[in-house]
């Protein structure tokens, strides 16, 4: 029996019309799994587009807290930044009480984000991968509370939380929302198809009680999941207005809040609520620089192993 070497094959490929193999620092093929695409003009054209359409309502806003309200309202109105931002900022800094906003955002935010991952992983591991009766109609009961709109629970909520003596306060604003349908539903659609069953049993062969399997296992692998809803939700609890602004007083408001009462007046100066709004994006910018890597590199993470 005769073997044929790999270099003489090549000749038959070529009489065969079939491509010729290339090397690793050659070029690559058209098709095939780990293929790098090239960008073209109109890709980047695209993405210049959508990022300077992103950046210029933040651009806009530091350019209208740099100058009066006479210069905003001019035609045409300003496109550089003036000499009255530090100013602006610490007149809305003062007139509206943002250092106290911007704490009591900072604790708002910050308890409901922790316990809407915490409850919300908990109920969407056990929704996804415990078996119990009644989990299709418990979770179609969750699902059917984001049908109801939030406008609805305002009068009964705001009468329990005065009843309770938590009116004005900040738990008034925290216990209500430490736990949504959305994260629920999140988790566990998440949780579906990144843990495998074989995960939860091995656990169990090994001794692993449920606890121990949430921390050891489910966590690990919610991880990514848990990145994105926890921005989500500090993220919208930051910028939530509408019960915060029935719930608690001009004594000790949210920075959205604080926000309101610059612009009650009535005639209010737009180069101070301007400079406010700047105040009240600095921290989420801040958030956003120091765990932005960690969130894509998450999901990113969760990709590969999906």
């Amino acid at each position: 029996m005769t073997t044929t070497s790999p270099t003489s094959t090549a000749p038959d490929l070529r009489a065969a019309g079939l491509p010729k193999p290339q090397g690793r620092g050659r070029g690559r093929l058209k098709l095939g799994a780990g293929q790098q695409l090239k960008a073209g003009p109109l890709t980047y054209t695209a993405l210049v587009v959508v990022g300077l359409g992103s950046i210029f309502p933040l651009y806009w806003t530091l350019v209208a807290a740099s100058h009066d309200q006479q210069r905003i309202l001019d035609t045409p109105p300003p496109l550089v930044p003036g000499g009255r931002l530090w100013s602006n900022l610490q007149a809305a800094w003062e007139q509206a009480n943002l250092g106290k906003a911007i704490v009591n955002s900072i604790v708002v935010s910050g308890c409901i984000t922790l316990a809407t991952l915490f409850f919300c992983t908990l109920a969407g591991y056990a929704f996804a991968k415990m078996r119990f009766r009644g989990r299709g109609a418990l979770m179609t009961a969750v699902i059917a509370t984001l049908t109801i709109p939030p406008q609805l629970s305002v009068v009964p909520l705001f009468m329990m939380m005065s009843d309770i003596g938590w009116g004005g306060k900040l738990e008034s604003v925290i216990f209500p929302t430490l736990v949504g349908a959305f994260g629920v539903f999140f988790m566990r659609q998440y949780l579906i198809e990144a843990l495998p069953y074989e995960l939860i049993e091995a656990a169990k062969v090994d001794g692993a009680n449920n606890l121990r399997i949430v921390w050891s296992v489910v966590l690990p692998v919610a991880r990514p999941a848990m990145m994105v809803l926890g921005m989500l939700t500090f993220v919208q609890a930051w910028n939530d207005f509408f019960w915060p602004f029935l719930a608690l007083n001009q004594q000790n408001p949210t920075i959205q809040v604080a926000l309101g009462q610059l612009s009650a007046s009535y005639t209010p100066d737009q180069s101070i609520v301007m400079a406010g709004a700047l105040i009240s994006t600095l921290p989420l910018l801040l958030v956003f620089v120091i765990f932005g890597k960690q969130i894509v590199g998450g999901i990113m993470a969760g990709a590969v192993k999906g």
